[in-house]
């Protein structure tokens, strides 16, 4: 095997290793920047007093992106067959259900529960280990849920958007919520390194695939792909909290506040 076919696993089990420690050094960078008072001035943004400092990160992402993962992600979406594809999503998409019965159980959600349940227990077994979305097929609903639309749940509010190195965009509140989460992830938590870091590897780059087509549209159409991102992700982020179903947005008077 050549160098340049083991870079995309040697990248990405490194990425993976890497996006832990960063997840939380980063909190304790954006803490201190959000209460030492590191906004941009009189005239910023109040969802993102942070800009200066997220669009530097964001660059970082971007290049990365475009040098290694892209091209990564673009191979595999070529090479590997569809139906293949989607069995990896599938299999990763059961172990996130796993984590919504945990999460959908905090929230005191008995209907996304039972059914974040009941699609975990029948595509962990008829599906062959997520492998087939059986569940789907059955018409047993998915309610993704996560640790921080919890938190949002209980009112917690979202904080300052932020772009964290290698993670991407997040918020305050998402950010505090990364440990939790990943004691959550079932594929961080395998004690076998190299498993770990090989299902982490085909995770991250079967994610990037999938939105290879919106790249491109999103390339074509955004005159500032930083804000477009920013505004994209805090819109998709307020509709989980509030299950599609979110108030009228008041004005925001500084970090804004979210919850139910």
């Amino acid at each position: 095997m050549s160098g340049s076919a083991r870079l995309p696993g040697l990248f990405s089990a490194w990425v993976a290793s890497l996006a832990r420690r960063v997840g939380l050094g980063m909190l304790a960078v954006t803490l201190a920047l959000v209460l030492g008072g590191c906004a941009s001035g009189p005239h910023a943004n109040p969802v993102d007093p942070l800009e200066p400092f997220n669009r530097t990160m964001f660059d970082f992402n971007d290049a990365l992106d475009k040098s290694v993962l892209k091209p990564v992600a673009t191979t595999y979406r070529n090479l590997v067959p569809n139906l293949v594809r989607r069995g990896v999503g599938n299999f990763f998409g059961n172990l996130e259900d796993a984590w919504s019965v945990v999460n959908n159980l905090l929230q005191l959600k008995g209907e996304g529960t039972a059914s974040s349940f009941m699609r975990v227990a029948v595509n962990t077994t008829i599906g062959l280990a997520g492998i087939l979305d059986v569940a789907t097929e059955m018409g047993i609903e998915r309610y993704s849920e996560d640790f921080g639309q919890t938190l949002g749940y209980w009112g917690v509010g979202t904080g300052p958007y932020v772009v964290l190195p290698l993670l991407g965009p997040s918020t305050l509140r998402d950010t505090v919520a990364l440990p939790v989460e990943w004691r959550g992830d079932l594929v961080v938590q395998q004690d076998d390194i190299a498993l770990r870091n090989s299902l982490s590897a085909l995770r991250l780059v079967d994610k990037r695939a999938k939105l290879l087509s919106l790249g491109q549209l999103m390339e074509e159409a955004a005159l500032d792909k930083y804000t477009f991102v920013r505004d994209a992700y805090l819109q998709r982020r307020r509709n989980q909290v509030f299950d599609g179903n979110p108030p009228e947005e008041p004005q925001p008077e500084s970090f804004g506040t979210e919850g139910k």
